[in-house]
């Protein structure tokens, strides 16, 4: 039978999936000497295959990947059919409505300008406040834009917060907590449930040890 296939988001997701893979067993080794290798064999039966966020999604959703690791944030602009079954609980940050330090957003009646990375996100979110809004879509470094006078506030991804204090910028309200999941291909989750369950059910003990072990440590 042909390897379970998993996408992994590059980089930080990359790296702390190996690492959970390796609590639980898993050889990661033609992982962590890849070069410029992007599918690569891992042990019991798995095939990595490394990718950019957003194609994680859309391997997983159209079947060439059965299984992906990529954090709530793409999934909640990208959407998708598939299943979400684990948060992992690495690549923890947060949305976040930002602006210009001092400034009162929610006073006034006239429309805002919001910058983000995340247009559907940010819709999404104002919809639920029945608040009149314009989003651009800014690809780069999205705390330019209320300092340029694009905007009057962006909504992004936010992790220390250094950032936007360095660039007089502080966050308004938090929208929701995100951190990393893994999602299942619909037909894999029928065709291969057996092999899927057993895979998750070890990354799920070793990712509540985890959080215990922290807890311990807090």
């Amino acid at each position: 039978m042909k390897p379970l296939r998993i996408a992994l988001t590059k980089g930080r997701l990359e790296e702390s999936t190996v690492n959970l893979f390796e609590q639980i067993g898993i050889d990661c080794s033609a992982v962590r000497n890849k070069g410029r290798k992007l599918i690569l064999p891992v042990g019991d039966g798995l095939e990595v295959v490394l990718a950019k966020a957003a194609d994680v999604i859309t391997y997983v959703e159209h079947g060439v990947c059965d299984l992906g690791v990529v954090g709530k944030d793409t999934i909640m602009e990208k959407g998708g059919s598939f299943y979400e079954i684990l948060d992992l609980g690495f690549g923890k940050c947060r949305f976040a409505l930002a602006g210009p330090v001092g400034s009162d957003f929610f006073s006034g009646y006239s429309a805002r300008t919001i910058a983000s990375k995340y247009p559907h996100v940010a819709h999404s979110y104002f919809e639920s406040k029945a608040m009149d809004i314009r989003v651009i879509k800014i690809e780069g470094s999205v705390e330019l834009a209320p300092l340029l006078g694009l905007s009057d506030a962006i909504v992004d991804i936010v992790e220390t917060g250094t950032t936007l204090k360095e660039n007089g910028l502080a966050v308004i309200e938090t929208i929701c907590d995100v951190s990393a999941r893994l999602i299942v291909n619909a037909a894999s989750m029928k065709l291969r449930k057996t092999e899927i369950e057993a895979l998750t059910d070890r990354m799920e003990r070793s990712v509540k040890l985890s959080s215990v072990k922290e807890e311990r440590v807090c």
